[in-house]
């Protein structure tokens, strides 16, 4: 017979078994279904009712973790939006300084197409900038660097911001060319402005103290005087009505009369206001106009002064005997009407600078005149939607073209 004590070791060993088979197939089942979740898969097994418990709290959590991760990527898609509108170029590097991110300012400003996993100093290709970055990474602190690189013409500023949390850093580079530019033509602004307003001060102030100091008793010498006086105060007078012009021109508060116009109409108004002063000067005038040139849409008065303008600095530059010639011609989409004088030409290094505020290639040959001229005409074109540029010869004078679209 058996005994108790074996009948007690096999119902043991019995139920040592079926506990051995339940660990083994819950096992089965659990790697089973986390097979299912690893793959996205909505489906749940059909044979783990014993699980139930179990499944519904991972499908829970597993639910709210597509959610998150969801919200993470539309709000990941929101940022990248964000920084790919910044001028600012940002890289991301790594603690190898391997680029993991670029924006597309980056890509722009140091004229990579593809950066992502290239080193910084592939990308940043200065080696004072990698100066700066390997600085930044080996203190562990913000570091800023400026630049001039004369190949590619830009002026750059680049800021490093080491990562708190990590051994990598943040690479901000800015393009400060249009910047720099813009405070040269402040500086110049000034600076010209002063030159321009000291001398006719100066001129009243002697005038003045010489009528006080007894010439205004004298008869023939005070109208003189006085003429001297009045030249200047309308010379002051005439620079601060083009300063109010080029600015009331370049805000936008000057609406343009557009109207049909005959290109003939306008060069043969223009030489014929300016015919008399061209003939003083000792020169000739001369209009060379296509016949039946379709009409243009714009403001006469506003195209004749640009017209004017352009000939007072002709007859200004141009010697006796010389000749100033207007024409107009039909070119592709617009219409482009020009001056040409035969007279002492620009400098090539001056030509992209000559329609700037008060700027003057040779201040000692210039004479009269405000500086403004070039500059009002530049504004008047554009507004117009066309645009004015000039090209000479040093000593074999200047052609000066505007155009304006015939729509």
């Amino acid at each position: 017979m058996i005994s108790f004590l074996e009948l007690l070791f096999f119902i043991l060993f019995f139920l040592a078994l079926w506990f051995a088979w339940r660990y083994f197939d819950l096992k089965r089942r659990l790697e089973k279904y986390s097979r299912l979740i690893r793959y996205q898969s909505d489906k749940l097994p059909a044979d783990i009712e014993c699980l139930e418990d179990l499944s519904n709290a991972i499908a829970f959590l597993k639910s709210d973790f597509d959610v998150q991760l969801l919200n993470l990527n539309a709000e990941r898609a929101r940022l990248s939006t964000v920084v790919d509108q910044l001028t600012d170029g940002i890289l991301l590097a790594d603690a190898q300084g391997q680029v993991q991110f670029a924006n597309l300012a980056a890509k722009k400003i140091f004229e990579i197409d593809d950066p992502l996993q290239r080193s910084v100093a592939e990308v940043i290709r200065n080696y004072q900038l990698i100066e700066t970055w390997r600085k930044s990474q080996q203190a562990r602190e913000l570091c800023v660097e400026s630049v001039e690189l004369p190949s590619r013409k830009k002026i750059l500023q680049l800021i490093v911001i080491p990562d708190e949390h990590a051994e990598g850093s943040l690479l901000v580079a800015q393009d400060l060319t249009h910047v720099r530019k813009l405070e040269t033509v402040r500086r110049d602004f000034i600076s010209n402005i002063s030159h321009e307003l000291r001398t006719p001060l100066a001129s009243l102030k002697a005038l003045t103290e010489t009528l006080q100091d007894g010439a205004l008793s004298d008869l023939e010498v005070a109208p003189h005087f006085l003429n001297r006086i009045n030249t200047e105060v309308d010379a002051l007078a005439q620079m601060a009505q083009e300063l109010l012009d080029l600015s009331r021109i370049e805000s936008g508060q000057v609406e343009l009369n557009l109207a049909p116009l005959s290109p003939q109409m306008l060069l043969a108004s223009v030489a014929g206001r300016m015919k008399l002063q061209v003939e003083r000067a000792g020169l000739k005038l001369s209009v060379n106009c296509e016949e039946r040139l379709k009409d243009i849409m714009a403001d006469k008065n506003r195209l004749e002064q640009v017209l004017v303008n352009l000939i007072h600095n002709a007859v200004k530059f141009t010697k006796p005997g010389g000749e100033i010639s207007l024409f107009a011609e039909s070119v592709t989409g617009a219409m482009r009407i020009g001056v040409r004088d035969s007279g002492i030409g620009i400098p090539v290094e001056n030509l992209n600078r000559i329609f700037e505020r008060f700027y003057r290639v040779d201040r000692s040959r210039t004479g009269s005149g405000t500086g403004l001229g070039l500059s009002i005409s530049k504004h008047i074109v554009e507004a117009h939607g066309g645009k004015i540029w000039a090209e000479s010869e040093e000593g074999y004078g200047s052609v000066f073209y505007f155009t304006v679209p015939f729509d």
